[in-house]
C-alpha cells in the first residue's frame, strides 16, 4: 500500500470532482495490549467497467492475519449492499488474495443498484441541461454545463460471523460498524494528474498520465492517447479515467505485462471536435503536449497511438488528416467526420468500430470508408455480436486480421449493444458502442502491432 490514498469527495461547485489526499493507517500495527485481534481501518475499493466507476469491495485490515478458509460470504454484512466474497489479502487491492492476511477483502455486487458513483447534477436557471446540447456536442470550443459528478465511496462494514487468525485464535462476532475512511481506486490511482501550459497555443491544458512500472531511460516505449466523448467534459482532471475503460483498459496489470507502455488521457474543459467537423484549438495543445512528453520520457516517435469514444474519435479523425504521419495506427470508437476530408486516412491504419443502432456514426463511417476505397485503401468488414463472449470476440478478431488489412472496419450488429431493458432512444445505441469496445482485448493488441 503505498502512503496516501486519493478519496473523491464532492467539490462545493456544481457537484465537481475533487481529489483529497487522505493518511492511510499503519500498516504495522501491533496486537493491542489486551491481546485482542480488531480491525484497524477499513478502505472502500473501486474499479471501472465499460459503463463507469463502480464500489465494488471493501478491504478490512485486522492486526493480526487472518485465516481465509474459515471465511464466508455472511461473515460480514455491509449495509445496503449485496455481498458475493469473502477472503483474505496481502493488501487492499483483491488481486493479492492469498491464503491469509491483514486484510479481509468484502467483494460487493457491481449490479447492487447503488454500486455506480456517478450521478446526474441538476443545472442551474439558465444553463444547458446537458453538454450534447440538441442532438450533438455543441460547438467546438463551448464550454458546457458539467453534468455528472462522482459520489464518495463510503460503507459501514458489520462483522457477522466468527473470525479465526492464522495462529487459531477465534475473533467472536461483533454489532459494531467499521466505516470506511478511505478509498483506493485500481488502476485510477497508477496515473499522475499534471498540467501542460503550452507555449505555442498559450493553452492550458490538465491531463493523465500513466508512466510504465519500472520504467527505464534506457528503453524504447510506445504511447496511446485515448480521448473522452462530450459527456465527460470537465474541469476536473481525472473524469476520463472514471467515465469507462477507454483509459484505463491500457494501464492494466495484464495488458502492460503483454505491452509496457504510456497512457496519456487529456481531460478536456470545452468541447474538443463537434459535428460540423470542427475541433478547439485544444487538439493542437495535444499534439504538442504528446511532443513535449516524447522530450521527457524514452517514447518512441515510431509507436504513437491514438483513439477516442464519439468526440474522441472525432478529434483522433482530425488528428490524423493534420497530422498524418503523426501515429502509426487509430482506434476509432463511434465517430464521423465530413468524408470529404478524410482522403488522407486512405493510407493510414486504423481500427473503426461503431454500433448499426448509432444513427450517426453509423451512416458517417459508412461514408468515410467509401471514400477511402475510392483512394485505394483496403478494407476488411465484419459485423460482430456486442453479446459476444471473450472467446468469441477473439475467434472474430482472428478472422479478420488473418486478411491483414491495414484498415478493419466492425460494426455491432443491431440491436446487441443496448443492455436488456434500456431504452433504445436517444443516444443510447451510441454510448453502448464504448462500453463494450474496450473491452475486446486484441484490438488493444492490435494496436501496438502497428508501427511507423
Amino acid at each position: 500500500m503505498v502512503s496516501r490514498r486519493n478519496l473523491l469527495i464532492m467539490g462545493a461547485c456544481g457537484g465537481a470532482l475533487t481529489a483529497v489526499g487522505v493518511p492511510v493507517f499503519a500498516k504495522e500495527t501491533s496486537v493491542s495490549a489486551k491481546g485482542n485481534v480488531t480491525p484497524q481501518s477499513a478502505t472502500a475499493i473501486t474499479e471501472v467497467f465499460g459503463d463507469g466507476v463502480k464500489f465494488i469491495a471493501v478491504a478490512v485490515e485486522y492486526n493480526a492475519d487472518i485465516d481465509s478458509a474459515k471465511l464466508s460470504a455472511q461473515s460480514f454484512d455491509v449495509a445496503g449492499r449485496s455481498v458475493r466474497e469473502v477472503f483474505t489479502s496481502h493488501s487492499t487491492n483483491p488481486a493479492d488474495r492469498a491464503s491469509q492476511g491483514r486484510f479481509v477483502i468484502i467483494t460487493l455486487s457491481p449490479q447492487d443498484s447503488n454500486a455506480a458513483l456517478a450521478e446526474k447534477v441538476q443545472p442551474k436557471a439558465g444553463q444547458s441541461s446537458s453538454p450534447m446540447g440538441n442532438g450533438g456536442p455543441g460547438k467546438a470550443g463551448d464550454v458546457p454545463f458539467y453534468d455528472t459528478a462522482y459520489k464518495t465511496p463510503v460503507a459501514d462494514v458489520v462483522q457477522t460471523g466468527n473470525l479465526t487468525t492464522a495462529a487459531g485464535k477465534s475473533i467472536p462476532k461483533n454489532s459494531g460498524n467499521i466505516a470506511t475512511t478511505q478509498v483506493e481506486n485500481l488502476i485510477v490511482d497508477d496515473f499522475k494528474q499534471l498540467t501542460f501550459d503550452d507555449p505555442k497555443t498559450g493553452k492550458v491544458l490538465h491531463y493523465n498520465l500513466f508512466v510504465p512500472k519500472n520504467y527505464q531511460a534506457g528503453k524504447s516505449y510506445p504511447l496511446v492517447l485515448f480521448m473522452h466523448d462530450a459527456g465527460a467534459t470537465s474541469d476536473v482532471t481525472r473524469t476520463t479515467l472514471l467515465q469507462g475503460l477507454g483509459a484505463v483498459s491500457w494501464a492494466s496489470k495484464e495488458d502492460q505485462a503483454r505491452h509496457p507502455s504510456f497512457v496519456l488521457a487529456p481531460q478536456y474543459p470545452e468541447i474538443i471536435a463537434d459535428d460540423d467537423s470542427h475541433t478547439s484549438v485544444l487538439m493542437d495543445t495535444t499534439i504538442n503536449l504528446i511532443k513535449s512528453l516524447s522530450s521527457q520520457y524514452s517514447i518512441d516517435p515510431k509507436r504513437l497511438y491514438t483513439t477516442g469514444q464519439s468526440g474522441g474519435c472525432m478529434t483522433s479523425i482530425a488528428m490524423d488528416i493534420k497530422y498524418p504521419r503523426f501515429f502509426a495506427a487509430s482506434f476509432l470508437v463511434a465517430g464521423q467526420w465530413d468524408p470529404a476530408l478524410t482522403v488522407p486516412l486512405a493510407k493510414q491504419k486504423l481500427w473503426i468500430l461503431v454500433s448499426q443502432d448509432d444513427d450517426k456514426a453509423f451512416p458517417g463511417q459508412n461514408a468515410i470508408t467509401a471514400v477511402l476505397e475510392k483512394n485505394g485503401a483496403t478494407i476488411s468488414r465484419a459485423t460482430w455480436d456486442g453479446r459476444w463472449s471473450e472467446a468469441e470476440f477473439k475467434q472474430a478478431f482472428d478472422e479478420i486480421e488473418a486478411k491483414n488489412s491495414p484498415i478493419n472496419y466492425v460494426t455491432f450488429k443491431k440491436g446487441t449493444v443496448i443492455p436488456a431493458g434500456e431504452s433504445t432512444q436517444g443516444a443510447s445505441g451510441h454510448r453502448n458502442t464504448w462500453r463494450i469496445a474496450y473491452t475486446i482485448a486484441p484490438i488493444r493488441d492490435w494496436i501496438f502491432k502497428q508501427h511507423r
